[in-house]
């Protein structure tokens, strides 16, 4: 490819997003303008090419690749869209589908935008994340040539805006929550002394609710069962002087479901009542 990329912001993901896509770029180029010395360190050592402003990185630039805190990601698309950008915009924040399309609208028609989200690790070390897309097929299809042959995975989800953002945050949802629900369960755990026991118990069982989609309606027929019970669970917490929230925050979610009686809803059915209690 004959294309230039420019990355905002070189972070830990960014720089070895980036030094992926120099795999197939002209160049790679990153904005030196109020970043840090860490941020200039992970530049050099992926061999980025600094600018020093971000009118002269868009000037430059065919391709432009946001990945920075989820917070900055709307001030930033809104900084690009003042110069008037017109390449290929690739929103790959973990944001809401609701601020990507905000984005998309800030930027479009000046500029092609793709949602874009990563899941996964850096690609360093022999990482594979996959950067899935969303958006329209002529700019995913450049995207995907940029990444070809790279430790970078991608898949297209269709053309709609926000579909790649909603896949994110859906895994998300589960993959960051049940990692602090570990911390709560073991915290517990300990306070009364059987937290090798739960590691135990926990040991017999190494495969993944989130790989077995039909369990929510098994969730759903247990769920005024369940309720009441997490609302122990959550006392218990609070007495050890462990954060209940998360555990009452589910208790409530289990709470429009309390009609069902056992074995009684679809899958389909299940999650229509979740989202229409």
């Amino acid at each position: 490819m004959d294309q230039t990329v420019g990355i905002l912001h070189p972070g830990s993901m960014g720089a070895a997003i980036a030094a992926c896509a120099a795999a197939n770029a002209a160049e790679v180029l990153w904005c030196e303008a109020g970043r840090s010395t860490a941020s200039a360190a992970r530049a050099e050592k992926f061999g980025l090419t600094p600018m020093p402003t971000l009118p002269e990185l868009l000037d430059r630039s065919d391709i432009v690749i946001s990945l920075c805190p989820p917070a900055a990601a709307e001030n930033l698309a809104r900084d690009v869209a003042e110069y008037g950008f017109t390449g290929v915009y690739v929103e790959a924040n973990a944001i809401n589908p609701a601020r990507a399309m905000r984005i998309a609208e800030l930027l479009e028609p000046d500029a092609t935008v793709v949602d874009g989200s990563v899941v996964g690790s850096p690609p360093v070390g022999g990482k594979t994340p996959t950067l899935y897309l969303s958006g329209p097929a002529a700019a995913t299809e450049c995207i995907e040539a940029l990444f070809a042959g790279t430790a970078v995975r991608t898949a297209v989800l269709g053309t709609e805006v926000g579909k790649a953002s909603a896949l994110k945050l859906s895994y998300a949802s589960f993959q960051k929550t049940s990692r602090v629900l570990v911390a709560l369960a073991v915290g517990l755990a300990r306070e009364h002394g059987v937290d090798r026991e739960l590691v135990e118990v926990a040991s017999r069982r190494t495969d993944s609710y989130l790989s077995e989609p039909q369990y929510v309606a098994k969730t759903a027929s247990r769920a005024w069962r369940w309720g009441p019970e997490l609302e122990e669970a959550a006392d218990a917490l609070a007495a050890a002087d462990l954060p209940p929230e998360m555990l009452r925050a589910a208790a409530s979610t289990l709470a429009r479901w309390n009609d069902a009686k056992d074995g009684e809803l679809t899958l389909t059915e299940a999650l229509d009542r979740l989202a229409q209690p």
